[in-house]
């Protein structure tokens, strides 16, 4: 190789003859992107299915949700729910049964019409065995009942009353499949969406284009928008210099700063539903005490982290709950920063230090940047966290699966306080009094009682200490100027492609 070094523009003319060397093409200028109306979104984390209904990625949704996949209602960027499939509902005085109206007008992409028999479909597959459909608990386990007297209407009764009942259908989980096809959509999902998917490039890209019978296509302007997968924060940052990508999602870092006051790009700030947190795996000791998952709290110095890792742009919870939900109580001063009450508690456990345990990291800036942060406030207290750096597949395989001590996760649905009803999930939190809590909750008839009840689960998951919560996140959108339509707050996580255009 020649020692001289190669210029910038060398450097993107061999990157552009590589990529004609491979049969990959080479991105077109975003001046091109906006002229012909397509678009290039960053995600950091890659999804290993297109079935949101049976994936646990949240990055499944980003990309199909509202775009391939549609469900019952919408959930729109103010958190407010409005029709989508569902042209129209009621409830009776009860508020246990629910007549749902079909719109009439929509068709899946291979031209077959959307009918009350695929709804059902949809809903009973959910809880059928085997199936992982990650709002089970929520919300298909609460249906006592699905009938469907005619073509256009549904009638779901429930077992008890779900204040936020349509919210939650209007969520990923809940999109309506083609019956014919749904063992499929994990890799060709067919769907009522603006979009079909029309290519995907694992471990780089997947491509949505327009379809043309959409129901409402001459709304649509956006003809063509792919998804790349770069979670490396220098690749990232180098794809934005050469504008190769037009929005780049969830830049939940320090090094946001730089965008606030650049000449292509704009910052959007917002607000998001997300809790992220150190994940602690309950069936592994010493971590089944709870003085010792109370210790790792007391040593974590969330504040600091949300300065460092986030840029400031977060807020310090203490439960598995965010800001944003109605009824949120502020617990983060149950486990103030306390170094020193963090070794007592290791003490009081009979914990001997130094204490090994592994930190398993995701893909994602938050988690690269904030695992080393985590780790030497731990290291403070004589808990030596031994990093692991995984790739997205790796930690559905691993820590998703129970195999881990520690993780540092984000978890970013909304009202998912369900999943610690579920001595199965990741983590094997197992408590019968938070059960009958929760159950408790569901069944309650009265808005204060509800009220009442939902303060006592997050208390509950705090004096617990199941995990060690840390941020709520705000929401930084790295948006090229020109690019209209992109959300700043995210009551869910999805990108409507079909609402954004170039001016």
């Amino acid at each position: 190789m020649p020692s001289s070094a190669l210029t910038r523009r060398a450097c993107m003319a061999r990157s552009l003859a590589l990529c004609a060397a491979s049969g990959i093409a080479a991105p077109a200028p975003a001046q091109e992107r906006a002229a012909a109306q397509t678009m290039v979104i960053n995600l950091s984390l890659e999804p290993n299915s297109l079935d949101p209904t049976m994936a646990p990625a949240a990055a499944v949704a980003e990309v199909v949700h509202y775009n391939v996949l549609e469900g019952l209602t919408r959930i729109n960027e103010d958190g407010t729910v409005t029709p989508l499939l569902a042209e129209s509902w009621n409830v009776d005085a009860a508020a246990l049964n629910y007549r749902f109206r079909l719109r009439q007008d929509v068709r899946f992409h291979d031209g077959s019409p959307l009918d009350a028999a695929a709804v059902r479909f949809s809903f009973e597959r959910a809880v059928a065995p085997g199936a992982t459909n990650k709002a089970r608990k929520a919300l298909f386990d609460n249906m006592a009942s699905i009938t469907t007297p005619d073509a256009h209407t549904v009638l779901l009764t429930l077992h008890h009353p779900d204040p936020q009942l349509l919210f939650r259908l209007g969520e990923g989980t809940a999109v309506i499949l083609h019956p014919a096809t749904a063992a499929q959509a994990a890799s060709q999902p067919v769907g009522t969406g603006p979009y079909r998917v029309a290519q995907w490039e694992r471990g780089r890209s997947i491509t949505l284009a327009k379809v043309e019978g959409y129901r409402h296509a001459a709304r649509v302007r956006i003809r063509q928008a792919t998804f790349r997968f770069i979670h490396e924060l220098a690749e990232q940052d180098a794809a934005m210099q050469a504008g190769d990508i037009d929005l780049l999602f969830n830049f939940v870092t320090h090094t946001v700063q730089r965008f606030q006051d650049h000449s292509r790009y704009q910052l959007l700030t917002g607000a998001s539903t997300g809790k992220g947190m150190l994940a602690l795996n309950q069936r592994r000791a010493p971590l089944d005490d709870v003085r010792v998952r109370r210790a790792i709290t007391h040593a974590i110095d969330r504040e600091a982290f949300i300065r460092t890792v986030l840029g400031g742009r977060g807020v310090v919870i203490g439960s598995h709950f965010s800001p944003a939900d109605a009824g949120y109580v502020h617990l983060a001063s149950l486990y103030p920063y306390d170094p020193e009450r963090a070794r007592a508690l290791l003490v009081s456990a009979g914990v001997r230090t130094p204490l090994r345990l592994a930190l398993a990291l995701p893909p994602a800036p938050y988690a690269h940047e904030g695992g080393p942060v985590i780790a030497r406030d731990l290291a403070r207290v004589g808990i030596v966290a031994d990093i692991q750096r995984l790739s997205w597949q790796q930690w559905l395989d691993g820590p998703f699966k129970g195999q881990f001590d520690m993780t540092l996760i984000n978890h970013v649905e909304p009202l998912d306080y369900p999943i610690y009803t579920d001595p199965g999930y990741y983590f094997g939190y197992d408590s019968p009094e938070f059960r009958a809590l929760a159950q408790r909750h569901a069944s309650a008839s009265h808005a204060r009682e509800r009220q009442q009840l939902f303060a006592q689960l997050q208390r509950h998951l705090a004096q617990d200490a199941v995990n060690a919560w840390i941020f709520a996140p705000q929401i930084g959108n790295v948006v090229r100027k020109g690019l209209r339509g992109v959300w700043m707050n995210y009551p869910i996580f999805a990108h409507d492609i079909a609402a954004m255009w170039w001016e």
